[in-house]
Formats: structure tokens, sequence, C-alpha cells
């Protein structure tokens, strides 16, 4: 069949706001806008792009998909994602010898996971 993962789209009602979020986050290419839809990396990049979708209501209620961003120094990463409009959760795993997870939310409150190794 030939399938394969092309992106993840969130619903957002400050598209600008999100998106410039997480292209900032993560280092993502920002490609052409369209319709009010903003995408970050390209159709032929290797990985699946971002794109953001506008929408008229806001989040209600805990989204049960969310990203998970692999960072280096889980203190730094949590700094910037505050910095850059995003905020704690206040969830905090701790896994001795294994890591740390600590669940973050865009500007508009989307969960999604800081995660550091060890």
């Amino acid at each position: 069949m030939g399938n394969r993962w092309s992106g993840v789209t969130v619903d957002c009602v400050d598209v600008e706001l999100v998106a410039t979020f997480w292209s900032a986050l993560l280092c993502l290419e920002r490609g052409p806008s369209q319709d009010g839809w903003v995408y970050l990396g390209r159709r032929d990049d290797a990985g699946p792009r971002l794109v953001f979708q506008p929408v008229d209501e806001p989040k209600r209620g805990k989204v049960r998909l969310h990203l998970d961003v692999e960072v280096d120094d889980i203190d730094e990463a949590m700094t910037e994602v505050a910095r850059l409009g995003g905020s704690t959760t206040g969830e905090r795993h701790d896994y001795p010898g294994a890591g740390v997870v600590v669940v973050m939310a865009d500007p508009e409150g989307h969960e999604f996971c800081l995660t550091q190794y060890v």
C-alpha cells in the first residue's frame, strides 16, 4: 500500500500564535500558509509536518493524543517553553535510571511532554 505518516494537525483558535510557538520550540521552518492554515516543515522533509488548522471553538478537556519532545536538559526546556508562551501543567514523572517526563502546554493549552532520557 504505500501508506506513510505525513503530519499531525492541531486545531487552534489563534493559528499564528500556536504555529509561532511550535516553530520556535522545534526549530521548524514555516511553509506556505493556505486558507488560514499554517504548515511547519515541507512535504518532502524526512519527518512529518505539523499543520495548524483554524477552528472557532477553544480546546475543551484533555486531548488523548500528544507530542513528545526529547530534550537534553529538562529545566532549560521548561524555561524555554515558558519564554515562548507555554506553561507547565505541574505533572512530572521521574523514572530512576530511565529519565524524566514533564507535561507542558502550548499557548492554547494543547498538552505535550518534554522528555529527558539518561
